[in-house]
């Protein structure tokens, strides 16, 4: 969440900043400031009443020290008067602490100074381009058409199994989502030194709130039909985790740590779930937007004032696999407008699809400042006696596995209708020809 702070000290910024995110959630902020205001009111009256009340109090006690009943009585009234108006005003303010939260959790990141104002994704600017498309001498073919000429993808049978937007991989193409994810976790392991995790793909509430996923997109989210109980038989509702972020930047939450331990570099591959609510008719075939994906994680902890440098490092670090596999793509700054809910700043990889004649987004890199660390109390300490501060949280995908998937068939296709595998992901592939099942 924002720092309430600067919501409260800096209004007219905190108003350009929702402003250049396209403006939707201004009646939010505006709410906040009007809860906001409300609470300061019903404190200063809670805070009179409390200090009048131990001030006649006491004054009863001398009235009857002096046996003066007259005014010891009248003093009681007034004490019982501010005994039934005090609950009152005290459970306001308690009502009013909890919107007040309620709408901190459902305002947007302010946008980073440096990201480019915009209206929509038109308006992003392309930062950098690597690699030029192929050029091919026969018509290109989309992944969805080459995989099921192969035999390797098999959509209805996915239908048949679990609904639409689900998919099945079967023999090389299986082997090939295999290969790709364990070159993706060894080139972050191994080049870029991140440490890797495996994390739950069911979490609580509180997590996916940690992160920002809570209260806005739970229309997106897989929410277990019933509730389990904990080790002290308390009912849990758990959440299939849309990304490896999540768990993987909840691993600091409500801790206070080392600063010499910073930065955290951190990366998992996990199965990612999401409804894609709002999302009817777009790319419903084929490996893009399923409800069910795998995606590489890369996920930073950072100080404050290195965050800007990491999301660049970040960045590179995903870059780094595109190239390595020879897939072209660029590197795009997503506009104010175009940002998501939790980010303050973010790059897109795109990859470009030869079938589709497009780029297509494989990656998304984020520095989310220290929003998702206050939603989680995460913290880190300077020294010894130093008052702990929010750390910075970024996150990035690195890559999501289908996708690349997919972009290997594109561009690496060939005539005969079989695919060449990149030179490095031979080793895990076992060939460099895939030809079919």
């Amino acid at each position: 969440m924002n720092d309430p702070r600067f919501l409260r000290g800096e209004p007219d910024k905190a108003r350009q900043g929702i402003q250049d995110r396209g403006g939707r959630y201004l009646p939010v902020l505006e709410r906040f400031y009007g809860l906001d205001a409300e609470h300061r009111s019903v404190l200063k009256e809670v805070e009179v009443l409390r200090a009048r009340r131990n001030e006649v109090s006491k004054a009863v006690g001398q009235a009857k020290a002096k046996q003066d009943e007259a005014a010891a009585q009248k003093l009681m009234e007034e004490v019982g008067g501010i005994k039934k108006t005090l609950p009152e005003k005290e459970a306001r303010l308690e009502a009013l602490s909890s919107e007040i939260r309620d709408s901190l959790l459902s305002i947007p990141n302010l946008p980073d100074a440096s990201a480019p104002v915009g209206k929509s994704e038109a308006d992003n600017p392309v930062v950098r381009e690597n690699g030029k498309p192929r050029e091919l001498s026969f018509k290109a073919l989309d992944h969805t058409s080459l995989g099921e000429r192969l035999g390797i993808l098999d959509l209805p049978l996915g239908a048949k199994l679990a609904g639409a937007r689900f998919a099945v991989l079967r023999g090389a193409g299986a082997r090939l989502e295999r290969a790709l994810a364990q070159f993706m976790l060894d080139t972050q392991t191994r080049k870029n030194g991140y440490l890797e995790h495996w994390v739950p793909a069911l979490v609580l509430p509180e997590v996916l709130e940690g992160t920002g996923q809570l209260p806005k997109f739970e229309a997106d989210l897989y929410q277990t039909g019933q509730s389990t109980e904990d080790a002290a038989g308390a009912a849990q509702v758990r959440f299939l985790i849309p990304t490896a972020e999540a768990p993987l930047t909840n691993i600091v939450r409500g801790e206070i740590l080392d600063a010499a331990k910073l930065p955290l570099k951190v990366t998992a591959l996990t199965p990612c779930f999401r409804q894609e609510s709002g999302s009817y008719g777009k790319d419903v075939r084929g490996l893009i937007r399923n409800h069910q994906f795998d995606k590489v994680e890369l996920v930073w902890i950072t100080k404050p004032e290195d965050s800007p440098a990491a999301l660049e490092q970040l960045t590179r670090d995903a870059e780094s696999v595109l190239e390595l596999l020879g897939l072209p793509f660029r590197t795009i700054e997503l506009c104010t407008a175009d940002i998501g809910f939790s980010s303050r700043k973010t790059y897109d990889l795109e990859v470009w699809f030869p079938g589709e004649g497009r780029f297509r987004e494989v990656s998304s890199c984020s520095n989310c400042g220290d929003f998702q660390a206050r939603r989680m109390n995460a913290r880190f300490r300077r020294g010894p006696e130093a008052a702990p501060e929010f750390v910075h949280t970024l996150n990035g995908s690195g890559l999501a596995v289908g996708r690349v998937f997919a972009a290997i068939l594109e561009n690496f296709q060939k005539e005969d209708g079989t695919v060449s595998i990149p030179e490095v992901l031979r080793p895990y592939f076992g060939s460099d020809i895939l030809s079919g099942v």
